[in-house]
């Protein structure tokens, strides 16, 4: 597996089906492991929160979601295999631990969302095991309820819905003490699934316009939008700073 940084924040070059291996391998390893999605918003996150980034930088796998990302990785010489969307990667993992007999535990989002997820994966994939799901809170407070829940559960993944920032601070307060093995945050990815919130279509997603899809249904996130120019320009001085001077060899 090779890893690089992007701005700060660790990226690592593997496909979707080798992802999945991963967290098998890791799974038989039985030794917990912390695995982050990076997209531009939490990149352009870190950069202006140094305890969030520091958090990113604890992750055991990094996977590329978002067309901003691969757009970046390709600029800065660093071309990646192809994104590792939540959603896709959440129905890759349930389909594996379908077969593998894994059980999941699903945290976070709308009361009655995750069970619903489950539900619809259980239909999916056959074997498909959700061992335990709830709404539960970021909020420290929280902590020894939440974990002690999942640890009653005997979930070896555990999947993560607070929203970004919120679920890589949980996994690192508390994925030891859960007894989970592998640990990710993903957005938005029970409502989805559920069928709660609707994916952009193919075609969209294909051509890196998810995020003009989101914003046409949730307009109230323009401001959150604002990061992507913002993640352009810096990845554009990156470039520039990383190109040899003319006449060097």
């Amino acid at each position: 597996m090779t890893r690089f940084t992007l701005l700060g924040v660790p990226v690592d070059a593997l496909t979707e089906a080798e992802a999945v291996d991963w967290v098998a391998r890791a799974i038989a390893d039985g030794r917990p492991r912390f695995v982050i999605s990076v997209n531009p918003e939490r990149i352009m996150h870190a950069g202006r929160d140094p305890a969030f980034a520091a958090v990113l930088r604890q992750a055991d796998l990094a996977l590329a979601d978002g067309a901003g990302v691969l757009w970046a990785a390709r600029r800065l010489g660093h071309p990646l295999p192809g994104r590792i969307a939540g959603v896709d990667f959440v129905k890759a993992l349930a389909a594996r631990g379908a077969t593998a007999g894994w059980r999941f535990f699903f945290l976070g989002g709308a009361a009655g969302v995750a069970e619903t997820a489950g539900r619809v994966l259980r239909d999916a994939y056959p074997g498909f095991i959700l061992a335990g799901a709830q709404p539960g809170s970021p909020d420290p407070v929280s902590d020894a309820t939440t974990t002690e829940a999942v640890r009653s559960s005997r979930a070896q993944v555990l999947l993560l819905a607070y929203g970004a920032a919120a679920e890589e601070a949980w996994l690192a307060r508390n994925l030891e003490h859960s007894g989970a093995i592998i640990g990710l945050g993903v957005g938005g990815a029970f409502d989805f699934i559920s069928g709660r919130a609707r994916r952009a279509p193919p075609w969209m997603r294909e051509h890196g316009l998810e995020w003009l899809h989101r914003l046409g249904r949730q307009p109230w996130r323009w401001r959150r939008m604002l990061a992507l120019p913002r993640f352009v320009v810096l990845v554009l001085i990156e470039r520039r700073r990383g190109r040899p001077a003319e006449g060097s060899p």
